[in-house]
């Protein structure tokens, strides 16, 4: 059953403005597969829009496809051969209606097959045509979109009135996705399916959440089977490398040494692959609390996506049994390992919620982790950080992810913490803990639940 069309709100009145405009107007849409590009279009274009989804065909068949679709508005535009692209659209600038409004989903294909198309577009663009033509570009290679409408030397640089980047949802929605799930169900299915519409789409109808693991994702004739090999072809030729940076994150290896050594290569050759990964939100870089950005020694590198974190933590290792035909010793143990990784998902929502949070107030700096030498000199970790922006309190947070913990031992636990805390020393402290579930009260910190999260993460 196709889901629901959820938020996208701004993406939404961006689009409607640009293609309600009295002038031509260029739109760029881009983003990883499936966040629901194409789904915003369907919802926000005109029903007499032509709409083309460009692939690995020839640019011949291509041409003559669009024709054909155009010809369903324009009476005999199919009836003609057109030997390049220029042609084609000379005649469709000239020839079509008023507000007129032309979608090429998946562009970078076409570009693929034709390098000229951003140079002729570019031409037609910069006329001035009465009565105006709407072109939406859309794209799932995010670097190649970026390059063609980002770069100062590419041919449509400068000339696009919106360039919207679809994001995956945020974590709130996915209560609507999934209504039969309460609030700490839906937790458990974000830290797998993370923001993306359509996993949610495949999964929602599934009879559980371990069934919806095994039939999609770890059986190899699930259809997110090869999902993140996909996701990396989109984006990147040197996928062999990109894969092996995320295995071994996944397997646990956080810091740039480890990965070099892994690799067998210098640290330094690494730097340009991590910063693709990074720029296609593939990999976060994270660092203590009040560290300075530049300074990348205490650094630590994880999968960004919950998916793909997911993918290689747990199947990737697996796929030799899952071969082999053991899909479901391996759902076993892969359930068995579950709360793990729900508990650091857990974590990444705790702190994203702190500047969302009512009770806390709105003055917070985005929350971190900490982590370092204590004023003992003993190794520290805080779950969750921040400091306020007018005064000199800071927030020390705790994060559990288990069945009615002791409030009263955490608390002791926090304020041990907080005592060898160097950020702490001689300042006013705001206490929070965030758990999984308790009937606990208390005034000495605030309690934040999982609906309280997913409330203010949407």
């Amino acid at each position: 059953m196709r889901l629901q069309f959820l938020n996208r709100h701004n993406e939404r009145r961006r689009l409607s403005r640009a293609l309600g405009s009295n002038e031509s107007t260029l739109v760029v849409l881009f983003g990883r597969r499936r966040c629901g590009k194409s789904r915003l279009i369907e919802e926000v274009v005109p029903e007499s829009a032509i709409s083309f989804v460009g692939d690995d065909r020839e640019a011949s068949l291509q041409r003559r496809a669009l024709a054909s679709e155009i010809g369903s508005r324009i009476a005999g535009f199919d009836q003609v051969v057109y030997p390049d692209w220029d042609a084609l659209l000379q005649r469709f600038w000239k020839d079509a209606p008023a507000d007129a409004v032309l979608v090429l989903d998946e562009f970078p294909n076409l570009v693929k097959a034709s390098p000229e198309l951003p140079s002729l577009l570019q031409k037609l663009n910069d006329e001035h045509r009465e009565p105006p033509i709407h072109l939406v570009l859309c794209g799932s290679s995010q670097q190649m979109m970026q390059g063609l409408v980002l770069d100062r030397t590419a041919p449509l640089y400068g000339r696009a009135n919106e360039i919207l980047r679809i994001e995956p949802l945020l974590p709130g929605w996915i209560t609507e996705a999934f209504p039969q799930f309460d609030p700490i169900g839906a937790v458990e299915a974000y830290s797998v399916w993370g923001g993306v519409p359509r996993y949610w789409e495949l999964a929602k109808d599934e009879e559980s959440l371990p069934r919806a693991i095994r039939d999609l994702v770890i059986d190899p004739l699930g259809v997110l089977h090869e999902e993140p090999a996909a996701l990396l072809r989109d984006d990147l030729r040197d996928v062999t490398q990109a894969a092996s940076i995320l295995s071994l994150i996944g397997r646990g290896c956080h810091r740039l040494s480890e990965l070099a050594s892994r690799l067998e290569k210098p640290a330094s050759s690494l730097s340009r692959p991590m910063q693709r990964l990074f720029d296609l939100g593939l990999v976060q870089r994270e660092q203590p609390f009040g560290a300075d950005p530049r300074s990348g020694k205490r650094s630590l590198y994880r999968i960004a996506n919950p998916f793909l974190r997911f993918w290689f933590r747990y199947v990737e290792p697996e796929r030799s049994r899952v071969t082999a035909g053991a899909v479901d010793a391996v759902v076993e143990h892969v359930i068995g390992q579950l709360a793990g990784h729900v508990a650091a998902t857990w974590e990444d929502l705790a702190r994203n919620s702190v500047i969302h949070l009512e009770e806390l107030g709105s003055d917070w700096e985005p929350a971190q982790r900490w982590w370092g030498p204590g004023l003992d000199h003993s190794p520290l970790e805080i779950d969750v950080l921040s400091t306020s922006r007018s005064t000199s309190e800071v927030l020390v947070g705790e994060v559990k992810w288990t069945d009615e913990p002791d409030v009263p031992t955490l608390l002791q636990q926090l304020d041990a913490k907080i005592e060898r805390l160097p950020l702490a020393a001689g300042r006013p402290i705001r206490r929070a803990l965030w758990l999984k579930s308790t009937n606990s009260r208390t005034k000495k910190a605030l309690l934040v639940r999982p609906h309280e999260v997913l409330e203010v993460l949407r």
